[in-house]
């Protein structure tokens, strides 16, 4: 495995390696659990393979975690090479935005709503870093994980707007055996606030049941399912019915293409889950 901190070289890397075929590519904020192991072992299979590890300023905002965002360097790295990686990006922050840099991608109206309306310039600082990325890494495969849904959603429409020649692939979310989802900012949890973060999937898992038993009203859905949450979160932001494309409220939910979308503060934590009503899961059976 080459470890890189100037980008360019890293890009030079990856071009030499795109001559062996197809290379997979995984962008991180590190701090790597097993959601991203699964990320980076689908990434391995190809003939060559790429990971960047970089916490993106731009998509924190001003009262946001990123001076205190988890980060374990040497950890990471072991678990990339475990994975099998063999091109590692750890870039300093004034090599992807050095002096002078102002260009930057604004997205549309699938950044608007959810996430985008409760973190202003989140999805721009996302969108940008991710096409620079890209860019740099030049993969003809690119893994994303399904919990951050609107982010995999931004991210196929963006390479399909710009027309990259990129399959963006999404993973499904790994879970604890209880059903919470992986994610870095689980470690801030105390443990009985770990107990309650279970309200999310929770709340999950009765939406699906709504709508196995017939329910297609997407405000009876997120009712049923805010339920389960509220009785556990100090805060919810959100429960929300969209479609699973352009994430915007059905009419009615629609077999195959309706995604529930939860946001809600256990503690100082906030936390975010999704799950298609119908079909795939990877919600554990209770």
């Amino acid at each position: 495995m080459e470890v890189f901190e100037d980008p360019r070289r890293f890009q030079q890397a990856c071009l030499a390696a795109r001559a062996r075929g197809e290379l997979g590519f995984v962008p991180t904020m590190g701090y790597l659990h097993a959601g991203h192991e699964e990320l980076m072992r689908r990434a391995a299979r190809h003939a060559a393979s790429a990971l960047t590890i970089f916490v993106n300023p731009t998509q924190f905002g001003p009262s946001e975690d990123f001076a205190r965002y988890p980060r374990d360097t040497e950890g990471d790295l072991e678990k990339a090479r475990r994975a099998g990686i063999g091109l590692v990006l750890l870039p300093a922050v004034d090599a992807v935005y050095p002096p002078g840099f102002q260009t930057y991608v604004e997205p549309g109206s699938i950044a608007a709503p959810l996430e985008g309306g409760r973190r202003p310039g989140h999805f721009r600082g996302v969108a940008t870093v991710v096409l620079k990325l890209f860019a740099l890494a030049q993969p003809t495969h690119a893994y994303f994980g399904r919990k951050d849904f609107q982010q995999l959603a931004l991210v196929r429409r963006m390479t399909r707007d710009f027309d990259l020649p990129i399959e963006v692939v999404g993973v499904p979310t790994v879970r604890e055996p209880d059903g919470l989802a992986m994610s870095s900012r689980n470690s801030y949890l105390s443990p009985p606030d770990r107990l309650r973060a279970r309200c999310l999937s929770q709340g999950l898992r009765a939406a699906r049941r709504a709508f196995a038993a017939g329910e297609r009203d997407p405000a009876a859905i997120e009712k049923v399912a805010l339920e389960k949450v509220a009785a556990g979160a100090d805060t919810v932001d959100y429960v929300s019915v969209r479609d699973a494309e352009t994430l915007q409220t059905p009419v009615g939910c629609e077999p195959g293409r309706t995604v529930a979308l939860i946001a809600a503060g256990i503690g100082r934590t906030r936390l975010i889950d999704n799950d298609m009503l119908d079909g795939e899961t990877s919600l554990p059976e209770p």
